[in-house]
């Protein structure tokens, strides 16, 4: 409401019909139970189409249309804005009519607690995208003032301001830079650049997921973990257990195991593996861009798993093969990462050229310059940011899940803390950036 007060209309309009469709639903016996169920999903769905896909379809149309020379008035636009968080929470919503429909949770018919559902504060823009079973109780429960889940909470907080502000928006100001003006620097500036995005949106992401579950565990809610050091995955299908689990369980749940998931053969498991993909990377936005990141995803996955049927390939193959997975998962990973970062398809596809062409361009500038030569990161930046970076990988290495481990011991707890705030205070960039998943 704060950004523009009328997109209330949006989550009312959304929470009415999910709260009586619930209701409905359950009352109902035999077809019409899937009647009320699409009458839900279309409701959220027309939402999400026409506020995050309209333009990006007509601006498609019109393209068509100019290709086959048929004479014709374009298309209007139209003036809208995408409201924050809807992919969200318009996923959150569906995830309760469905899990009704499937007799998994009981239809709430206390109109304030099914609200509370879809619009609670410090999950709502960004997720962890929840489901009805994990959450809906809790807003039931009695939640009295408990110190070790305040210390819990606010040192989660804590780690999350870290990564967002001392890494995630300092690596912005680089990735920025070159992505910018991509054709413009040497290969190196574009690999380092690649690669600090990888950082920089895990952080970013990863550090509003621990914000948001820190926030509630301060008043004694318990959200589920998000992210658990995806770039420590051995192969891509690992790297999607730990990455945005909250959404790649929402679309293995809901959309691969509703193509029939395994069960039909192992091509339709690979068509549904690439369907999956695809409207993974469509969800996070209205570009061509997203929807190649979401296929390269697909490709990867599917290579992956023809490669695990064929040889029967172990877990766990020692230390060294595990490394060397580990390197190659994040490595290719970085590189579909370009994708979802570039501005234009074709700013991809010269990043990649340059990459792989060994292009040199400019001189390789260790002192960044923009493409004005102003100063836009400092070598004492790239240091900070080296630093940092492997004080984070160090520390989430040694927690599984991060920060867990911490709550029997205080006096840790307190260090940890008063590290993590100093560091924040110093090296924190505070240019009131906003997190990146709040524009899908």
């Amino acid at each position: 409401m704060a950004f523009i007060p009328v997109y209330i209309l949006i989550l009312i309009f959304t929470i009415i019909i999910d709260y009586i469709a619930g209701i409905m639903i359950e009352n109902s016996q035999g077809p019409k139970r899937k009647r009320f169920l699409i009458m839900s999903i279309v409701a959220n769905v027309g939402v999400l189409a026409f506020f995050k896909y309209y333009n990006f379809f007509l601006g498609n149309v019109n393209d068509l249309l100019h290709s086959w020379h048929i004479a014709t008035h374009p298309l209007p636009f139209l003036g809208i804005i995408l409201p924050i968080g809807l992919s969200f929470h318009t996923f959150q919503a569906m995830s309760y009519t469905i899990e009704v429909y499937r007799g998994n949770e009981k239809a709430e018919r206390h109109f304030g607690i099914y609200s509370l559902y879809v619009m609670f504060y410090p999950q709502l823009v960004a997720g962890p995208i929840e489901r009805p079973q994990n959450l809906l109780y809790q807003f039931r429960e009695e939640h009295r003032f408990d110190s070790q889940n305040l210390l819990e909470g606010l040192r989660l907080m804590l780690w999350g301001f870290f990564k967002k502000l001392v890494i995630a928006d300092r690596l912005s100001q680089y990735v920025s830079t070159v992505y910018e003006n991509p054709g413009h620097y040497h290969y190196l500036n574009l690999v380092i650049a690649t690669v600090f995005f990888a950082i920089q949106i895990y952080c970013d992401f990863s550090g509003y997921s621990d914000i948001a579950i820190g926030a509630a565990r301060t008043m004694g809610f318990k959200l589920m973990t998000n992210f658990n050091r995806p770039y420590f995955s051995r192969n891509i299908q690992e790297f999607w257990r730990r990455w945005h689990i909250s959404l790649s369980t929402w679309f293995k749940d809901y959309l691969y195991i509703s193509l029939g998931g395994s069960r039909k053969g192992v091509k339709r498991m690979y068509i549904n593996y690439a369907i999956v993909f695809v409207v993974s990377g469509f969800w996070h936005g209205a570009s061509w861009t997203y929807i190649i990141w979401g296929a390269i995803h697909a490709m990867l996955i599917i290579s992956y798993v023809m490669y695990r049927r064929r040889f029967k390939e172990k877990e766990n193959e020692g230390w060294l093969r595990n490394y060397f997975n580990t390197i190659a998962t994040f490595a290719v990973v970085c590189l579909a990462w370009i994708f979802f970062r570039a501005g234009t398809l074709s700013d991809a596809l010269v990043i990649c050229k340059h990459i792989f062409g060994l292009y040199h361009g400019n001189a390789f500038q260790l002192v960044l310059l923009d493409s004005r030569g102003a100063i836009a990161f400092t070598k004492t930046a790239l240091m900070i940011s080296f630093s940092m970076i492997a004080f984070l990988f160090l520390t989430e290495s040694k927690l599984s899940p991060p920060l867990m481990g911490f709550n029997k011991r205080s006096y840790a707890d307190v260090v940890f803390m008063a590290g993590a705030l100093s560091l924040i205070v110093l090296l924190g960039v505070f240019q009131n950036n906003s997190f990146i998943y709040f524009q899908f």
